[in-house]
């Protein structure tokens, strides 16, 4: 599957969560422990929309430091539609599949599998956004199992960087993005 046709949809899909977060929600519990709502949103943010982009481009990771607070400034979301938009872009092109490329500044990764990573940020944490904030992520089946191999090739390997808690055991007949959630350490059910 050629992920480069299913980054638009994974960016849009982000964007409407990020969207439709309240104000007043930015302080709650998240799926990822270490992480508010408002934490989870500046990664995801930097992450999908600034480092992203410029991994897509084969650029140095780009944009404000890790521990810039996006959501203080005015407009946030809108700005972040447009950067998620344009990292979906690039990663849109066949040139950004290409030869290798960073997301952290500490090496160089094939390019594909970062592009991997880039999907992963909008559509898991993505989720975790909208599970922590009362909201539904619109992922269809395409975008499931595109994920679901995504992670199914790295997960053991983000599992020993900490990206990825252990596997929470989803049963076998579960739909593709509820075992692709399972994979990558999710409990597919979460409440906050």
């Amino acid at each position: 599957m050629e992920l480069r046709s299913l980054m638009t949809r994974a960016s849009e899909a982000a964007v409407e969560v990020v969207r439709g977060l309240e104000r007043d929600r930015l302080d709650g519990p998240t799926p990822c422990p270490e992480l508010d709502v408002r934490a989870l949103v500046n990664h995801l943010i930097l992450w999908s929309g600034f480092r992203g982009y410029t991994a897509g481009l084969k650029q140095p990771p780009g944009g404000p430091a890790d521990d810039h607070d996006f959501t203080a400034e005015p407009g946030w979301a809108d700005a972040y539609a447009t950067r998620s938009a344009e990292a979906a872009r690039v990663w849109s092109d066949p040139e950004a599949w290409t030869g290798e490329t960073g997301v952290t500044g500490k090496g160089l990764m094939p390019a594909p599998f970062v592009g991997g990573i880039v999907l992963g940020e909008w559509l898991l944490h993505g989720w975790d956004l909208a599970v922590a904030t009362g909201q539904t992520l619109t992922v269809d089946e395409e975008l499931a199992v595109a994920l679901y191999g995504t992670i199914a090739s790295k997960a053991e390997m983000a599992r020993q960087y900490k990206v990825f808690g252990p596997e929470v055991p989803v049963r076998k007949s579960a739909p593709s993005f509820e075992r692709a959630l399972g994979l990558a350490g999710r409990d597919p059910y979460w409440k906050p």
